[in-house]
């Protein structure tokens, strides 16, 4: 009978019975039974020793794991991470590696298993990313097209005073509006010296910044409080790629000047800094040619805006292809039978719908594009990519 039609614990058997008996050699046990000589020696041998039970299927588990930590070795790992709390695995077993060469210490990987083991490695949190800006940038051909505004790297002035540098340049003519040195990235500091801004120099048809707080928020579309009122007011709030400053690099060129002329040595405190950015701002509008506009001077190519800024602000319409939606206290919006979150900063307000393709509506909140609605996976999407 074939050796895989019984079970192997019945063919072991059998076989050291036949051989007990001592009517089969080993090399005829061989033959009939389908195993190799040196597996019925190994079977013999453990039915010698240990009986019939020797026969069964043993683990083959190692028994013992020669690499396994040293409790010694796991104590002083985590004696040396509280001693030094900030620390990872990787510095971690290096220093000790190099402190006591003549101790096994394991892998960083192992280092980390073992802090965590005992609960001093923190989980990182996943942080949320900023909606990816959906549209075009504007095309940049006069005055006001585009501004770029950012808050350049905060430093401390000699009082130990934080500052952080709000900026705004005009992207065709290089004119740097505004260089005002505030406390924090806070929305209504930004906002006042935006409004300041709007009614000298009127309204841009666009601005553009990275993805930092104020100008953008985690809401569908990167929506902030300060994205808002620019697109009320009916300006787009460009932004560019997380991790790509060359999208605004006119503007990026302008920080690396202002941080040298500045920033060596840092002013007394805001006000002193403030002078200094004054001062700076003249000359780099008035005076200082630069190479990118051919030797003109900023001064020189900007004008004002003639968009003025308003008295109040009109209630924003959509045309006609479009579908109105009112958002609910909550943020959401009914549609298609469903609902769908958008912001709690737009409640009371509307956003605007329109069919692009079967199913897939996109959203806007005036002119700014939010994203698109795909009712057949009753989602949002984020990404102008994935549609």
């Amino acid at each position: 009978m074939p050796w895989k039609m019984e079970k192997p614990m019945d063919q072991k058997i059998k076989l050291i019975g036949d051989w007990l008996d001592k009517n089969y050699t080993i090399t005829e046990l061989s033959d009939k039974y389908g195993v190799s000589r040196k597996t019925i020696y190994k079977w013999i041998s453990r039915y010698e020793e240990e009986g019939i039970g020797g026969l069964k299927d043993k683990s083959r588990a190692s028994h013992s794991c020669p690499n396994i930590t040293k409790p010694d070795i796991v104590k002083r790992i985590v004696e040396y991470k509280l001693k030094h709390k900030t620390w990872g695995p990787k510095k971690i077993q290096f220093n000790l590696a190099r402190l006591y060469p003549e101790d096994y210490w394991p892998a960083p990987s192992t280092t980390g298993e073992w802090l965590k083991k005992n609960d001093l490695v923190k989980e990182k949190k996943s942080r949320k990313r900023v909606h990816q800006y959906q549209d075009h940038f504007v095309d940049c051909t006069k005055s006001n097209d585009v501004w770029s505004a950012d808050y350049k790297g905060q430093f401390y002035t000699k009082d130990k005073k934080v500052c952080y540098p709000l900026t705004v340049t005009d992207n065709y003519s290089r004119y740097l509006i505004a260089c005002e040195g505030l406390e924090g990235p806070r929305y209504l500091e930004t906002r006042a010296v935006f409004e300041l801004l709007f009614r000298d120099y009127g309204l841009p048809l666009a601005i553009r910044t990275d993805n930092g707080i104020p100008f953008s928020g985690m809401a569908v579309g990167g929506l902030s409080r300060l994205s808002i009122w620019w697109i009320q007011l009916g300006i787009i709030p460009e932004r560019i790629i997380p991790g790509k400053p060359q999208q605004n690099g006119r503007h990026e060129r302008m920080h690396r000047t202002l941080k040298e002329d500045t920033l060596n040595p840092a002013g007394l405190n805001l006000a002193d800094q403030q002078s200094k950015f004054d001062f700076f701002r003249d000359e780099y509008n008035i005076e200082r040619p630069h190479e990118s506009i051919g030797m003109k001077r900023p001064g020189e190519l900007f004008v004002k805006s003639n968009r003025s800024y308003p008295d109040f602000i009109k209630p924003i319409e959509y045309p006609d292809d479009f579908q109105v939606r009112n958002l609910k206290h909550s943020g959401e919006i009914s549609f298609g039978n469903n609902l769908y979150f958008i912001s709690e900063l737009l409640h009371g307000d509307k956003v605007g719908l329109k069919e692009i393709s079967d199913g897939l509506w996109q959203m806007n909140y005036g002119l700014h594009k939010l994203g698109h609605i795909d009712l057949h996976r009753k989602k949002i999407l984020r990404y102008l990519q994935k549609v």
